[in-house]
């Protein structure tokens, strides 16, 4: 759709699309500062753990008026009035009237799972800007959501997404897609927060979720996502992540076309190759009439023809999102059906019998793309339900961890939904 001329339109009638977010951190900073500039689209309420921090934000944005709420009733006599609500209460914005869709940009997997589920639950499409929930327990929402009558995606800006608008322009230039990948400036499985305290700062993030960029647990869910929208592969464990120091174009000639069509294409990404910080696809033709109009087209000889994007820009697109969801009725990016790719958990130092693993990003793990098939058979644990899990024996590092290994806690959200997904696309049953 025109994603313009439907702001626009939207501007001109004086009834702008109204959409809430789930946190106010990195991600949701960015997004209220939009505000300044959107017509015809507006983030007009906030929920966040702290109200305080909140606040905070939107002072420092010079944005407001905004009020403190706890209700949906109370949300939409703010935002009727023209001021963002602002509240700690996930079920103020899942029942408002006015809001027309949520955005969720925590990055938090057990949270995000629960306003997630109440904003499908109370008819509210939703927009994950949380890779890994979705990476997780994404194929289970996307069912929820259909049953539901609402809509379920990932959002724009995110390499997933990027990567899925070029999947969907080749497939319309009716070429065929064999790589999807991502670009990587670095990648050192064994950083943590300590290591990666000054860059976070540098870019007001936290240094847990810095550390989940460097050590690849988070290229991995990005690449879990668009392998379950897509259909793609894993080639091998942790995907093949090549180090190319020159332009993405030159990967034309590192995979073998025959084993690519074998396995219905693959995700991958590789390490220090231009432009960073794109995504790339490549492709084949389907015959020599293509084959030639592509060299036409300066896109070399074959058989693989890279397409790429040079950027993502997270936070400036996800509006974009909003109204292609609300106006046009288009998800961006989504599971097809059940998980094809999961994310697993491997030891970043050794671990010792009766620790407690951390979180995403941190001292303790890091994660790994495995195609769900052989991940269940082998009993992997889901680097989305590591956290708090008690260790029952010794994990050398760089070792995997199984469910077997683990205990779980008790009364998490994420555990319970896992393990309804896991019913529902049970591993063997295509």
């Amino acid at each position: 759709m025109n994603v313009t001329e439907a702001m626009k339109r939207r501007a001109e009638s004086g009834e702008p699309i109204l959409f809430g977010i789930f946190g106010a951190g990195f991600m949701g900073r960015g997004i209220l500062n939009q505000n300044r500039y959107l017509e015809g689209v507006r983030c007009a309420a906030v929920c966040n753990r702290t109200v305080e921090k909140v606040a905070d934000t939107l002072s420092e944005l010079h944005l407001g008026p905004f009020s403190e709420v706890g209700t949906s009733d109370e949300l939409d006599k703010a935002v009727a009035a023209g001021r963002i609500a602002v509240t700690d209460q996930p079920e103020a914005l899942c029942g408002s009237e006015l809001l027309s869709c949520l955005v969720e940009a925590t990055g938090n997997i057990e949270y995000g799972a629960r306003v997630a589920s109440l904003a499908i639950e109370s008819g509210k499409h939703i927009v994950l800007m949380n890779a890994e929930l979705d990476g997780t327990i994404g194929p289970l929402l996307a069912r929820k959501a259909e049953k539901a009558g609402v809509l379920y995606t990932g959002c724009d800006g995110d390499q997933p997404a990027v990567q899925m608008d070029l999947f969907r322009f080749v497939l319309s230039l009716q070429l065929e897609p064999l790589v999807c990948g991502n670009i990587k400036g670095l990648q050192d499985r064994y950083r943590n927060p300590t290591t990666q305290e000054s860059f976070a700062k540098h870019w007001g993030q936290t240094s847990h979720m810095v550390t989940s960029f460097a050590d690849g647990t988070k290229i991995s869910f990005e690449q879990a996502i668009v392998a379950n929208a897509t259909g793609m592969v894993v080639e091998t464990q942790g995907m093949r992540g090549m180090v190319h120091e020159g332009h993405v174009e030159e990967l034309v000639s590192a995979y073998d076309v025959d084993q690519l069509r074998t396995m219905g294409g693959v995700v991958d990404y590789v390490i220090g190759a231009s432009p960073s910080p794109g995504v790339y696809l490549l492709a084949a033709a389907r015959d020599e009439v293509q084959a030639h109009y592509l060299r036409y087209g300066k896109l070399g000889d074959g058989p693989l023809y890279s397409f790429y994007v040079p950027y993502h820009l997270t936070v400036l697109e996800a509006p974009r999102t909003v109204v292609r969801l609300v106006d046009g009725e288009e998800v961006v990016i989504a599971p097809k059906e059940g998980p094809i790719v999961d994310v697993i958990t491997a030891a970043k130092r050794d671990l010792g019998a009766g620790e407690t693993i951390d979180g995403l990003g941190g001292y303790m793990t890091y994660g790994l793309c495995e195609n769900y098939e052989s991940a269940a058979g082998q009993n992997l644990l889901p680097i989305g339900l590591a956290e708090g899990t008690l260790l029952k024996r010794d994990i050398p590092r760089d070792g995997l961890v199984t469910k077997d290994d683990v205990v779980f806690p008790e009364g998490t959200l994420i555990h319970r939904l896992r393990a309804e997904q896991d019913a529902l696309f049970p591993a063997g049953a295509a």
